[in-house]
C-alpha cells in the first residue's frame, strides 16, 4: 500500500490549542472529496485534520468488483493502518464496508446522509422509460443490473468499472470513449462532486432500491479513541442519528441474508413521523423474480441524549433489519438469488 499526506488547507476556526488528527482515505476524487467534507466538519469542533492517502487492493486491479469480493476490497488496507496506528480515523463509503466489524475498530460517526437513490445518466437526457429497446446501459453492480432487467428487460446491460468521471464519460464522451447510451451511478457521488446536473433521472425506489447504506459515510476509529477525549467528542458531534439508524437497519438486512455485494439485494430506510420505515428487495439475476418486504420501528419522541440510549436505538434498528431478512428468506429469497445461507434458515 502507498501513502501520501497533506493538510486540508482550511483556516483554523479559533486560536485555541487544536488536536491533530490523521485521516486515512483512498486517493480517488470522490473518496478525497468525502474525506474533506468530514475534515471540514471536524475542523468546526477543534480538530486539525491531515489527510493521508492510502492505495488499496481495489484501486490497483481491474477485475470486476463482483468477482473479487467487492465489499471490503477498498477498506482492508485502510483498516490495517488504523489498527497499526498510522492514522487516527478513516472515512469510508458505508456501503463498501463488510457487515462484520473488526475487533478494535468502531464506526464512531455517520454524518448526515446524502441522497441514497441510484441515478441514471443518459444520452439526450432520456428517462429510463424512454430509452429505446436495445440501448446499452452500464453498471458494475449486480443489484442494479438485476433490478434494471426487471424494469426494462429489453435493454443491454454492460458491466463497467472506473471512477465517476470514467463511467459518465462513456455516455458523455469525456476521455474519448463514448460507447454507452446510459449508466447508473449513485446520486450521492455525483452530488458530492458537484455534478448533480449530469443526472438525467433519480430512480424511484419502486424501480430500484439502493445498496444498503448507499449515500452514507462511516467514520471509523480505534474503539479506545471513541470513548473519551477531543477526537471522541468531535466524532460524536458530527454523528447524525437518523442516518445512523437507517444505515444500521439496511446493513442488518445484508448481514441477515449473509450476502455480499455480488448479491442483488436492495434496501432503503427512512425516518419519517417518528417511524423508521424499512423496505428491502431481493431480485433474481435475470430480473424475472423478486421478493419485497416492508417493516417499521416506532422511535421515541425525544431525541436520545446519552451514548447508551443511542446504542439501544441502533440495536433496535439492527433487529428490525434482521427481521426483514428473515421475512425475505421465508418468502424464498435464498432460492431466487442463490444466497449462501444454511438450509435451516431458508
Amino acid at each position: 500500500m502507498a501513502h501520501m499526506s497533506r493538510r486540508t488547507g482550511r483556516a483554523p476556526t479559533a486560536q485555541l490549542k487544536r488536536t491533530p488528527v490523521r485521516l486515512a482515505t483512498r486517493a480517488s476524487k470522490l473518496a478525497t472529496t468525502q474525506s474533506e467534507l468530514v475534515a471540514a466538519a471536524l475542523d468546526e469542533h477543534g480538530l486539525d485534520v491531515e489527510l493521508v492517502h492510502v492505495t488499496t487492493h481495489g484501486d490497483v486491479v481491474s477485475t470486476p468488483l463482483s468477482k473479487m469480493g467487492g465489499i471490503g476490497v477498498f477498506a482492508s488496507a485502510i483498516r490495517t493502518d488504523l489498527l497499526e496506528g498510522r492514522c487516527d480515523i478513516a472515512v469510508h463509503s458505508f456501503k463498501d464496508l463488510p457487515t462484520g466489524q473488526p475487533l478494535g475498530l468502531t464506526v464512531a460517526a455517520v454524518p448526515a446522509r446524502e441522497d441514497p437513490h441510484d441515478a441514471l445518466v443518459a444520452r439526450d437526457r432520456l428517462k429510463l422509460a424512454d430509452l429505446p429497446a436495445g440501448s446499452k446501459v452500464g453498471t458494475g453492480s449486480p443489484r442494479r443490473a438485476a433490478q434494471l432487467r426487471a424494469a426494462r428487460p429489453d435493454l443491454e446491460i454492460v458491466d463497467i468499472r472506473g471512477n465517476v468521471d470514467t463511467r459518465v464519460g462513456r455516455v458523455r464522451g469525456f476521455g474519448g470513449r463514448e460507447d454507452l447510451d446510459a449508466v447508473i451511478v449513485a446520486a450521492s457521488g455525483l452530488s458530492r462532486l458537484g455534478r448533480g446536473s449530469d443526472i438525467t433521472e433519480v430512480l424511484d425506489a419502486d424501480v430500484m432500491l439502493p445498496a444498503p447504506a448507499q449515500g452514507a459515510l462511516a467514520v471509523e476509529c480505534r474503539t479506545a479513541d471513541s470513548r473519551h477525549g477531543a477526537l471522541a467528542k468531535g466524532l460524536a458531534a458530527i454523528d447524525d442519528l437518523p442516518s445512523r439508524l437507517c444505515a444500521t437497519a439496511e446493513r442488518a438486512v445484508l448481514a441477515g441474508l449473509e450476502a455480499g455485494c455480488a448479491a442483488p439485494v436492495g434496501c432503503l430506510a427512512k425516518v419519517e413521523s417518528g417511524l423508521l420505515d424499512l423496505h428491502a428487495v431481493v431480485v433474481s439475476v435475470d430480473g424475472t423474480k423478486s421478493v419485497r418486504v416492508q417493516a417499521g420501528l416506532e422511535l421515541p419522541s425525544a431525541a436520545p441524549a446519552k451514548a447508551d440510549d443511542i446504542a439501544t436505538l441502533a440495536g433496535a434498528a439492527h433487529t428490525l433489519g434482521i427481521q426483514v431478512a428473515e421475512d425475505l428468506l421465508a418468502q424464498g429469497a435464498a432460492e431466487i438469488a442463490d444466497l449462501h445461507v444454511s438450509k435451516a434458515r431458508r
